[in-house]
């Protein structure tokens, strides 16, 4: 079951379903959209039960923003209500932090379920956890006024909300390396030159790119095009003679799905 109004907003949320589109806003401004815990939960929670009938979830912030990462009270001792702080976190026993953990990345890693494609839309800056969650999604459509940070290091942690993997695919070994290790800022046309984003636009035209996107995903046959995202998805990671094997069974399943009306 979805998560309720009262819980999005407790969570710094906001969703909205629109037949095969799910938008999903990070939606404290006041706060440049900075991440606690329950919006991690509450993100895995949209994940497990969005329906087979989503195929494209957009993820974007409110304000002036996407996200400035991690809340600031959870690690600098003032605290957030009703939010568990990361300082305490620090002194748990190994295995508590490293459950923790794992629940926080479920909130990211759903993001490339093949089920349906994921469109971050950055504007303003996308720091730590905020890129992370960028990184998470399949797609970015990025405001020119855009700039990413990988923050973690310069605070004495590393990125841990599953975006160390899709960033080495993006752009390399050496040059995550550098981004994260000097935890500099990387522009919207860094950006695009580096393959982090699909594509840049004034950001007065990011709704417009972002809807102009969606309804590019949406015309093609959604079976298709699920098991496509499937096959690339593997390709990443599967030998040659076993991608190919899954291509031909993928497509036994369309010609079935075909001959049947699908």
């Amino acid at each position: 079951m979805l998560p309720d109004d009262a819980k999005l907003a407790a969570s710094r949320l906001a969703l909205d379903i629109d037949g095969p589109v799910a938008r999903i806003t990070l939606n404290a401004p006041e706060r440049r959209n900075s991440m606690v815990p329950s919006m991690w939960h509450t993100l895995a929670e949209i994940g497990e039960a969005l329906s087979d009938e989503i195929r494209v979830v957009v993820v974007r912030g409110a304000g002036d923003c996407f996200s400035a990462g991690l809340d600031t009270g959870l690690i600098n001792g003032t605290g957030v209500p009703g939010e568990e702080a990361i300082l305490d976190l620090m002194s748990a026993p190994e295995q508590e932090i490293l459950d923790t953990i794992d629940g926080y990345q479920r909130g990211f890693t759903w993001l490339n379920d093949p089920r349906f494609i994921t469109i971050a839309q950055v504007h303003g800056y996308a720091i730590g956890g905020g890129f992370q969650l960028a990184l998470s999604c399949d797609l970015r459509v990025v405001a020119d006024d855009a700039w990413f940070c990988m923050k973690e290091p310069a605070l004495g942690l590393v990125p841990d909300l599953a975006g160390t993997k899709p960033l080495v695919g993006l752009v390399g070994f050496s040059r995550a390396l550098e981004i994260c290790a000097t935890a500099r800022r990387v522009s919207a046309a860094e950006a695009a030159d580096l393959g982090l984003a699909t594509a840049v636009v004034p950001a007065d035209q990011l709704d417009g790119a972002t809807d102009d996107l969606v309804q590019a995903l949406l015309a093609n046959n959604a079976g298709a095009v699920r098991e496509t995202t499937a096959l690339l998805v593997s390709a990443q990671v599967e030998d040659l003679e076993t991608q190919r094997l899954l291509e031909r069974t993928a497509q036994v399943r369309r010609f079935r799905a075909l001959t049947s009306g699908g």
